[in-house]
């Protein structure tokens, strides 16, 4: 499997984020997400069963963590790690340049 990360991507804001899973494979998951302009939904907090890693590839976007009081401003070349059940959300993503994600979904060991 090969490919680029920055092939395809939507041009202008687009009705909805865009998923790709790259790789599957027992206890983890990699994602190229795209968001074009979203945002999580007012009041709502993704509280996820499982660790996330991700980086900001390309765009801008603003995330927002329960437990801290300012909200984080990532930047191409930024990255986090999301421990499992640590709420947060996307107050905002670029509106003018896709804002790419690459997400590392893992999953506990069984």
């Amino acid at each position: 499997m090969s490919g680029n990360l920055f092939d395809g991507l939507p041009v202008g804001v687009q009705g909805a984020e865009r998923i790709d899973t790259l790789c599957a494979r027992p206890g983890v998951r990699i994602e190229r997400i795209v968001s074009t302009g979203q945002s999580s939904p007012p009041g709502f907090w993704y509280d996820q069963p499982n660790d996330e890693w991700v980086a900001l590839l390309s765009g801008s976007a603003t995330l927002r963590f329960t437990d801290e009081d300012a909200p984080r401003t990532l930047q191409p070349g930024d990255w986090i790690f999301i421990p499992a059940h640590r709420r947060h959300r996307v107050d905002r993503t670029d509106t003018d340049v896709a804002s790419v994600w690459l997400a590392v979904h893992l999953n506990p060991p069984d």
